[in-house]
Parts: structure tokens; C-alpha cells; sequence
């Protein structure tokens, strides 16, 4: 019987450390019971303390990964991470329009966690008015949601003000991700719909295990939208898995820097939606 699984294409960079980019995209596909496909746009030479190097892949190779994908296997949603430069972008919105994606999961990769820069300055307007407008929901963290907005953020109050900034770009959802901002003991993400902000709010927790958090957070949101279920319910689900992840990532304690998640932990996993508080408030 074909067409079992729902598929799910991610678009990123590879990490040789294996925590997050691609490495981490295909680990939460897998756990969330989605079959992943990669197209890669970058190998980076990145372990737990930093990005040593980064190889950009050309940009018509690039198109043609996708070409070979969506022309034989096909994809139920996509999930795009690091681009890189202004090229990759064009490339990628121009095949987003040709195979009429609907169901595309952005996340804006612009920094990794060590602080290298992963999208080089003069992308970020053709990340704006390119990809964006195609997106139906983007998943921003605090810097890259005041990169896109030029909010400062440090607030609920500044995550909404930057929420309808970036959403006025052109799309359907946003949900800024404020696991930086350590909110009265909470963790909280903010979606954004047009209409509603409705917070996300799990406990803070403490570590320095968070490398490709950011990926798997989007990727889940891809795996769990790829089978159907509806945003609202998508982000709850998405938010408990990374919590419970982030929760044992001591259990690897991998690398002497920001160690990756837990994902092994997610192909067993039993989630308790009960540790996400939803909180929805009007516009």
C-alpha cells in the first residue's frame, strides 16, 4: 500500500554535529511518525561550541534536490530552515510557487545559537519579500522576530507588537518563539493569527542543552500539520514535545558547549499536552 506515511520535505543546512539543521529535521520527522526527505542548502562544519566553517551549496543544485523529490516521492508540507544567501532564497520561492506549496513551515534561520551568523545580511530583504509572503506560519525566536519587526523584545507586550509586524509581511501565521525570555518561570511562545494572540506557556527550564531547538520545534509544527491537525492544537503539541525533549536532554550531556535534545527520547514518547498552558487572548 503506498502513501501510508505522510511526507515531509525539509530545506536547511546540514550540522556535522548533529543537533540541529537537517540532523535534527529528519530525528523529529522520524519520532513524530512522518516519512523525511532533505534538501541540503549548506554543509557547516558545527559542533556544540560554534560554527567553524560554512560550504554554501550552489543554488541551481539546490532547485534540482527539489526537482528530484517533487517530481517522483512528492511532499505533504515543508519545513525550510537555513537558506543562506539571496540566491537559495530566489531558488526556493520560485519552486514553492511552481509545485503550489500551500502547507510551507518557515523558519527564519539567521543565527545559530553560538552566535555565528547563518544568513548573510543582504538575504534577509529577499527573505522578506520573497519567502515570507509564501509561508503559512513562520516561527521566528526573539532575535529573529526583532530583526524582522525592529521590535525590541522583552515582553509579552513587545512579542505582540512584533507579532503584527511581521505577520503585515504576508503570512497566515506567526508564532514567536520566547524561549529566551524567562517570563515569570515560564517559557512562552506567542501565536499570532491575525485576529488572536494565544500564548503558549510551559515552566522555564534551565540548561545548556537547547542546540536545535529551534529546527525541531518547526519541525514538529511540520510533522503534526502534515497530518492534518489545526494550528491551534499543532503549536500545544509541537510545545510539549520540545519541552519534554529540552527536559532530558541532560540524559546525552553531548559536547562541551550548548549539547543537542533528547530526540531519541521522542520515539517512545507518551506526550502529556497537560505541561502547556494555553492562554488565548483578543487583538
Amino acid at each position: 500500500m503506498r502513501d501510508i506515511l505522510k511526507k515531509a520535505l525539509t530545506i536547511a543546512g546540514s550540522d556535522s554535529g548533529g543537533g540541529a539543521g537537517i540532523q535534527a529535521d529528519l530525528k523529529t520527522f522520524i519520532s513524530r511518525g512522518v516519512y523525511g526527505m532533505s534538501v541540503i542548502t549548506a554543509l557547516t562544519s558545527q559542533n556544540t561550541m560554534g560554527v567553524q566553517g560554512i560550504f554554501e551549496i550552489e543554488a541551481d543544485f539546490v532547485g534540482k534536490q527539489i526537482d528530484s523529490i517533487m517530481t517522483d516521492i512528492g511532499a505533504d508540507i515543508w519545513k525550510i530552515g537555513m537558506l543562506g544567501n539571496e540566491d537559495i532564497i530566489r531558488i526556493v520561492s520560485n519552486k514553492v510557487k511552481q509545485y503550489n506549496i500551500q502547507n510551507l513551515v518557515l523558519d527564519p534561520v539567521m543565527v545559530a545559537k553560538s552566535g555565528d551568523p547563518l544568513l548573510r545580511d543582504e538575504a534577509q530583504d529577499a527573505l522578506i519579500s520573497q519567502l515570507i509572503p509564501l509561508a503559512y506560519v513562520i516561527t521566528p525566536n526573539i532575535f529573529e522576530a526583532e530583526v524582522l519587526s525592529g521590535v525590541k523584545i522583552n515582553s509579552i507586550e513587545d512579542m505582540q507588537d512584533a507579532a503584527e509586524k511581521i505577520f503585515a509581511l504576508g503570512v497566515k501565521q506567526i508564532i514567536v518563539k520566547g524561549g529566551h525570555l524567562n517570563i515569570n518561570k515560564y517559557a512562552t511562545d506567542l501565536l499570532y493569527d491575525g485576529n488572536n494572540f494565544i500564548e503558549y506557556r510551559s515552566k522555564y527550564i534551565q540548561t545548556k542543552n537547547t542546540h536545535g531547538s529551534g529546527c525541531t520545534f518547526a519541525s514538529a509544527i511540520a510533522a503534526e500539520l502534515a497530518k492534518g491537525n489545526k494550528i491551534l492544537n499543532v503549536i500545544q503539541i509541537a510545545k510539549a514535545y520540545i519541552t519534554i525533549l529540552i527536559k532530558n536532554s541532560q540524559k546525552l550531556n553531548i559536547g562541551h558547549g550548548h549539547g543537542p535534545l533528547n530526540h531519541y527520547l521522542g520515539q517512545s514518547l507518551n506526550l502529556d499536552l497537560k505541561i502547556v498552558e494555553v492562554v488565548k487572548k483578543k487583538d
